[in-house]
């Protein structure tokens, strides 16, 4: 990823000198024109670049928290007063979040700002001469748009399909059914013009396989999104991702996730790609781990410590062999050498409630994560500014603290869909009624996976032992909510929410949009 960054911008340099060059003898024909540029796959690339920039954007922030504190996967209380931010996350975990909710606001506008920069790009490339390459180009930015349609369709329901830039029109909101068939309508016309190279000259843009993961996910939804099911259709979009013979799992579950991971990673069907420095966004370490750690993992800058998981969610890693029991951080802590990350504090601070005679004795405290999330102020959802407080929640260490970082945003690559989830998604249709290919078994599929993980080889397999699969397998990459709604237990109680609203299913559209565009019908509910 990061090679292919430096390409880029060293490509970027490269036409920047042709455009700037000041001496007086030089041939008009030398300008930059539809004619001459782009051309070539990279100089397609270059001129493309602002749509993958805007996707890369909200989606590891405010989208991640959208699909993620909605659900039991994880939550961020408020700990000694900050990352109260005015009941923002404390609505999505209770579920009473309303259209003015910031990140409903700010996914929004990540979205259709992204299709706007895909819509803006492919007028670009209206006047130029048609080719293969071109064709490539315009087929990657139209998946990129349908992936943006897709998770703004996931989201909000009944969303504006705009495919033209610089109308003055206001765009109403097209059915949700209608959206999905024109997503896929649209994948279908690009997957002939998809690359099939799967590399670093290809990496963090769509390819063919993109697509059909894209529909795979999409059709293993349908029931949800249209009221039909097109379960055999999710066996053969991952198929045709299986036989192609380009992805496998990978045999370190845990570097998949490091702040090197990029190209290499051959269970990475699509990822976005992140850099400390070059391209920002990313921010998993500064979320979920207590600033004590800082000196363990010899970072430069100081952890915020607000995110964290439920007792019940942990509860599924219930395999001490499983490798993607030990991505979690609970107990006791010790550095790499085994010493105790000790915090030298005093009995009150230690422990706000202390009302012994000497609350300002010395105390050494081994830093410990305990499940207990209990909340000392409700309506603030502060869990306590005290160390045993700040220690409450076990912690998510998926996306390893990267040494390099000079600031919270760190160069982990964040997968969006993953050979793995292929695997979950075939097995679930087979569970679902989809008929069997190539000799698997829902079992089989399962199992094969969790090989890979050292987790122990099961007898039989059920919806239920699928969607916890899908928890263990998946945790922090998106797609908790999504599975929770399909599964019928999004309603369902976690942690402290009670909501078992059906509406809340579908994010409101915010009002400011409203005011903007009345042909924007709001969600039932709001």
């Amino acid at each position: 990823m990061k090679t292919t960054i430096k390409k880029l911008c060293i490509t970027f340099l490269a036409v920047l000198s042709i455009s700037s060059c000041t001496k007086v003898d030089v041939a008009v024909e030398n300008e930059l024109t539809p004619a001459n540029f782009p051309t070539t796959p990279q100089q397609f690339v270059l001129a493309s670049g602002a749509a993958y920039a805007q996707l890369r954007g909200s989606f590891a922030q405010s989208y991640w928290q959208m699909q993620t504190l909605s659900t039991d996967e994880a939550i961020m209380p408020a700990r000694a007063g900050g990352w109260r931010d005015g009941g923002k996350y404390q609505a999505l975990h209770y579920h009473n979040w309303t259209a003015d909710l910031p990140q409903v606001s700010d996914t929004w506008t990540w979205g259709f700002s992204t299709i706007s920069t895909c819509n803006r790009i492919i007028a670009t490339f209206a006047s130029v001469p048609d080719n293969a390459t071109k064709a490539t180009a315009v087929a990657e930015l139209k998946t990129t748009r349908a992936l943006m349609f897709f998770f703004m369709m996931d989201l909000y329901g009944n969303i504006p399909v705009v495919t033209t830039f610089g109308s003055a029109d206001k765009p109403a909101t097209m059915a949700r059914k209608d959206v999905f068939n024109f997503i896929e309508k649209e994948l279908q016309a690009a997957i002939p013009n998809l690359s099939e190279v799967v590399d670093q000259t290809t990496y963090g843009r769509p390819t063919k396989f993109t697509a059909y993961a894209i529909l795979a996910k999409m059709y293993l939804n349908a029931q949800v999104y249209t009221g039909t099911d097109r379960y055999n259709d999710v066996v053969a979009m991952c198929d045709n991702i299986k036989q192609s013979g380009k992805y496998n799992l990978e045999d370190d579950y845990l570097k998949m996730f490091y702040p090197d991971n990029g190209p290499k990673v051959k269970e990475f069907i699509f990822a976005i790609p992140y850099d400390h420095a070059l391209a920002q966004g990313e921010q998993f370490s500064w979320y979920s781990l207590h600033p004590a750690l800082q000196a363990k993992y010899g970072l430069a800058y100081r952890l915020s410590n607000p995110c964290s998981t439920i007792p019940s969610y942990y509860a599924q890693f219930n395999d001490p062999n499983d490798i993607r029991t030990s991505l979690w951080l609970i107990g006791k802590q010790y550095d790499f050498s085994g010493n105790p990350i000790i915090i030298k504090t005093t009995k009150k601070g230690l422990d706000a409630s202390y009302t012994g005679p000497d609350p300002t004795t010395p105390v050494d405290y081994q830093l410990t994560f305990t499940p207990d999330l209990t909340l000392v102020d409700v309506p603030t959802f502060e869990v306590g500014g005290d160390e045993l407080g700040k220690a409450k929640g076990i912690r998510n260490n998926k996306y390893y603290p990267d040494v390099t970082a000079t600031d919270r945003n760190q160069s982990n690559d964040v997968p969006v869909f993953r050979y793995a989830d292929v695997l979950l998604m075939k097995a679930e249709a087979i569970l679902r009624g989809a008929t069997p290919t190539g000799g698997e078994t829902a079992l089989s599929l399962v199992n094969q996976l969790r090989a890979k993980r050292k987790a122990a080889a099961w007898t039989s397999v059920s919806l239920d032992d699928m969607l916890q699969e899908r928890a263990r397998e998946l945790n922090w990459e998106t797609w908790r909510r999504n599975d929770l709604i399909r599964f019928g237990k999004y309603e369902q109680s976690w942690g402290y929410k009670t909501d078992a609203d059906v509406n809340k299913r579908l994010f409101p559209i915010p009002s400011a949009e409203i005011i903007l565009n009345s042909k924007l019908q709001q969600n039932p509910g709001y």
